[in-house]
């Protein structure tokens, strides 16, 4: 029996009930791990210290658990757990919910100056969306957009539409939705009462009713069977009437459930006090258990790839679809205006004028309401003034229109039209994208359809496992495959994601790479301290069309990796500092009034995202496919692509010396002195060594 890894609709309605006992514990820190894990230490004046989990990864869950089974914490918390910080700490939990009778559990968390939603999306991809108290998306893990549902930051979160809930249905709607079936009792109680197999075939077990019965020989005796099952099963729920278990098979956790279960009854069964430590106990001990032993010749699961590459052109149609219709929208903002310009020109003369005179905005505000009072058309086609944004929202026979009074009709209705265009930009952008993605599912459906047609897979895979273990230290000789790139000009390297990364090293190269190779969509980094290379984390390279990218976290992390090894923290012999991103729009040659800017140097204007106390250590590799050539940088990105690699750290040896030694190490390495001398001389070592002295960290 496979082991579970989701919990059902069932386990969540019975999992509110014990995690209410909860309410009014205060949040300490939230940590997340992996990218889908996420951990809310909490203070119960009662209780102590309570570890909250939720994860929406491969496995899916949320619980209490036991601070001893909880990790330690991670490094350097990523954004998302930060922003969690910031919303949660010192927040009181008041509670959790189950939408409707789906996968999702709804949490509550309340402060003084704001509230904060997190909903759990415990099904499918799984994904966990934040939400500020009128319900708006602040961050998500995952963005979904879909065409019956949108889960993006800015967007109000969108629910997945309503499924019936089998604990709550009348008798006469259960019989309705019996009846509308056309395969048998146990799938009509799995799929159209939302039950899920092993519940379903429960309520059958407990109601008498064999399970492969077809609806159309049930009666209202096996109906009225069924739905008393269902109410005993949905009381013990509501009134917390639980006897857990966790059950075992062959020595291995296989399920945990919130009471016995007839359809377990032939396992072995561990009693449990609460629901919340049965869950705990059993993915404590499923997440040690040693994974089921493989050939190695098993049959890849194209078919869950092709319904993953499906899914995402289903979110990327959506998205689509949305730049469609916000950049129509625009565009007909725009043509209103011009349709009524002498009711906006007046509207926004009145509105100057006033200003001029130094009228607050809520007087203004008041003024309008007056003359809408009044009959007066330009008044009455005001519906909102935004005193923080200077700007008044117009009807425009049923449009509505922002407006900026400080400018006229041409240049609002100008504004609207450049919008459409942002937009229809972006929409460009999905498009490319969606065809990448499409490329993607036909390569998936060849693989597919190769291996059914013959044996070509395996072959394959003996091919791929060959190369893995070619041993380049000790080929006589190593082929040389060195082409040249543009970004050789600078320092470099890609991330373990495959970005491109470049860093100047002195002003002109700085100035260069701000002025000719920074685009919209890159990131730019800079130690925070004097003396360090201007960092770009590209998105695209030159001659590609430019598009937008949602850097992973651990692209980021070595992008400033990279730009504080190779400032002046190394150069002082510091082993960490901190480093900041900004975007491209942020960085300026513009001083303020009465300031110089020395060459090389730049102004950076709003918002930082900073990244704390970051390891100042470097590697440095032969790289021998497939290109053949030095590489170096943050020792994530550069140790898989390496064939060897040493790590260094600030230290005694000047720059040429610790060349030098790297080189002298690599020579003992390698069989092929010849190809070592023209791929990896000392010099070519040296680029890639950040300024001041240099150790190599002993293994």
């Amino acid at each position: 029996m496979d082991a579970k890894r989701e919990l059902t609709s069932v386990d969540l309605a019975a999992l509110v009930t014990e995690l209410g006992r909860y309410e009014g514990a205060k949040v300490d820190k939230v940590y997340l791990y992996d990218d889908d894990l996420l951990r809310f230490r909490m203070r119960d004046f009662d209780r102590g210290r309570v570890e909250l989990l939720i994860e929406v990864g491969d496995v899916k869950r949320a619980h209490v658990a036991d601070p001893e089974h909880v990790a330690d914490a991670p490094g350097r918390p990523p954004n998302f757990a930060m922003m969690l910080r910031n919303r949660l700490s010192g927040a009181d939990f008041a509670g959790v919910t189950q939408y409707e009778f789906d996968r999702i559990l709804v949490f509550e968390f309340e402060r003084d100056d704001e509230n904060t939603t997190i909903v759990a999306e415990l099904f499918g991809q799984g994904n966990v969306a934040v939400l500020d108290e009128s319900g708006e998306v602040v961050r998500s893990l995952e963005t979904v957009r879909l065409k019956s549902r949108t889960v993006a930051p800015g967007s109000q979160y969108g629910f997945p539409d309503s499924r019936i809930d089998p604990l709550t249905v009348g008798y006469d709607a259960f019989v309705r939705r019996m009846d509308e079936s056309d395969t048998d009792v146990v799938r009509t109680l799995a799929t159209q009462l939302n039950f899920g197999g092993l519940y379903g075939e429960e309520v059958c077990t407990r109601a008498g009713v064999e399970k492969t019965l077809d609806i159309s020989d049930a009666g209202e005796a096996e109906y009225e069977a069924l739905y008393d099952a269902i109410g005993r099963l949905a009381d013990r729920l509501h009134e917390g009437d639980f006897d857990p278990r966790v059950y075992v098979e062959d020595d291995r956790v296989v399920d945990a459930t919130p009471f016995p279960l007839e359809e377990r009854a032939t396992l072995e069964a561990e009693g449990f006090d609460s629901f919340n430590a049965a869950l705990d106990d059993y993915f404590y001990r499923l997440e040690r258990e040693p994974e089921e032993e493989t050939t190695g010749t098993e049959r890849p699961d194209f078919e869950a790839e092709i319904a993953k590459q499906q899914r995402i052109i289903d979110q990327q149609e959506g998205a689509i679809e949305g730049f469609e219709e916000r950049a129509a929208a625009e565009r007909e903002r725009a043509e209103a205006l011009y349709a009524h310009y002498d009711l906006v020109d007046e509207i926004i003369s009145t509105v100057r004028a006033a200003r001029a005179e130094s009228v607050p905005w809520e007087e203004i505000e008041e003024t309008l309401a007056e003359g809408a009072e009044q009959g007066i058309p330009a008044a009455e086609a005001v519906v909102d003034v935004n005193a923080a944004e200077g700007a008044v929202t117009v009807d425009l026979d049923g449009i509505e229109v922002p407006v900026d009074p400080s400018v006229g009709v041409e240049k609002n209705a100008d504004e609207r039209y450049t919008e459409a265009k942002r937009i229809e930009e972006k929409k460009e952008g999905a498009l490319a994208a969606i065809e990448n993605t499409r490329q993607e599912l036909e390569a998936v459906e060849r693989r597919r359809d190769e291996w059914e047609a013959a044996d070509e897979a395996d072959e394959a895979d003996d091919d791929e496992a060959e190369e893995r273990d070619v041993d380049w230290l000790s080929m006589s000789s190593v082929p040389i495959k060195q082409p040249e790139h543009w970004y050789e000009d600078f320092r470099w390297f890609h991330t373990s994601d495959g970005f491109l990364v470049i860093g100047g090293r002195n002003a002109d190269e700085n100035e260069a790479i701000v002025k000719k190779y920074m685009d919209g969509n890159d990131r730019f980094f800079h130690a925070q301290a004097h003396g360090g290379p201007v960092t770009l984390l590209k998105a695209t390279g030159p001659s590609e069309k430019a598009r937008e990218v949602d850097f992973p976290d651990s692209s980021l992390e070595e992008a400033a990796r990279f730009a504080v090894s190779y400032s002046s923290v190394w150069k002082d012999g510091r082993f960490a500092g901190d480093a900041y991103m900004v975007d491209p729009e942020q960085v300026s040659k513009t001083p303020e009034s009465g300031e110089y800017i020395e060459k090389g140097g730049f102004v950076i204007r709003g918002d930082r995202t900073y990244f704390r106390d970051v390891s100042a250590s470097v590697a440095v590799g032969i790289q021998c496919d497939p290109e053949t050539r030095v590489i170096g940088g943050p020792p994530s990105a550069i140790e898989p692509q390496a064939a060897t690699t040493l790590r260094l750290e600030p230290g005694k040896f000047a720059q040429n010396d610790a060349a030098k030694r790297c080189y002298r190490e690599f020579k003992e390495r390698f069989a092929d002195q010849s190809f070592l001398r023209k791929v990896a001389s000392p010099d070519k070592i040296q680029e890639f060594l950040p300024p001041g002295g240099s150790s190599i960290v002993e293994e």
